[in-house]
C-alpha cells in the first residue's frame, strides 16, 4: 500500500479530527488558516481516500459495563490464512474483540477483548478457542490499569512540512 501525499494542512486538519472529530469545520478552518469550504473539500478528499476511514465515538467500557480487559495471544496449529479463516470470522463476528493483530514472534494472534467480568470473558474464551482444533494454546493476562488507550496516529509536525511545502512549491 503506498503512502498518500498530504501537505501541512491535511496533517493539521488530520490532528484537530484526531482530537475532536465534531469540531466544526469553520472552528478548524480558523486554526489551520484556511477558509471553510477549503477544509470542508480537504476533508471531504481524505474521506474519499480512505485517509479518514470513519468518524466515531469513542466509549468508557467502564462505564457501560465492561470493566475487564483482556490481551490474549493465540498460538495456532496452522497459521495459513485458508487453515485460519474459521478463527478470523469469529474473531470479527465478535464485538468484545476491540482488537486483533496477526502477528510475529510465539504467538500468531493478538487480540483485545473486553468482558463485564472472569465468567463472562470465560464463555467468550470457550466460544472463540475451545472448539477450535487448529489452536494450539491461548494465554490471557489481565489489564489490571488502564493506562492509555486511543487510536489517534502520531502525525508528522506541521512545522517539518510547511519547510517541505514551501521549498517544493506546495500551496493550500
Amino acid at each position: 500500500m503506498s503512502t498518500i501525499a498530504l501537505d501541512a494542512f491535511d496533517y493539521a486538519i488530520l490532528g484537530l479530527l484526531q482530537r475532536d472529530n465534531q469540531m466544526p469545520q469553520r472552528e478548524i478552518a480558523t486554526q489551520v488558516h484556511l477558509s471553510a469550504p477549503a477544509v470542508q473539500r480537504r476533508i471531504r478528499r481524505l474521506q474519499d481516500l480512505g485517509v479518514i476511514s470513519a468518524n466515531v465515538a469513542v466509549l468508557n467500557p467502564s462505564l457501560l459495563g465492561l470493566p475487564l480487559t483482556v490481551l490474549v495471544s493465540v498460538q495456532l496449529l496452522d497459521e495459513r490464512p485458508q487453515a485460519s479463516l474459521a478463527f478470523r470470522a469469529r474473531v470479527q463476528a465478535e464485538p468484545a474483540v476491540q482488537q486483533c493483530y496477526y502477528v510475529t514472534g510465539e504467538s500468531d494472534y493478538m487480540l483485545v477483548i473486553t468482558a463485564a467480568d472472569m465468567h463472562d470473558y470465560q464463555a467468550l474464551a470457550s466460544r472463540l478457542f475451545a472448539a477450535d482444533h487448529n489452536i494450539r494454546r491461548y494465554t490471557s493476562s489481565i489489564a489490571m490499569e488502564r493506562i492509555k488507550t486511543g487510536l489517534q496516529l502520531a502525525l508528522p509536525s506541521s512545522s517539518s512540512h510547511n519547510e517541505t511545502n514551501t521549498r517544493e512549491g506546495i500551496q493550500p
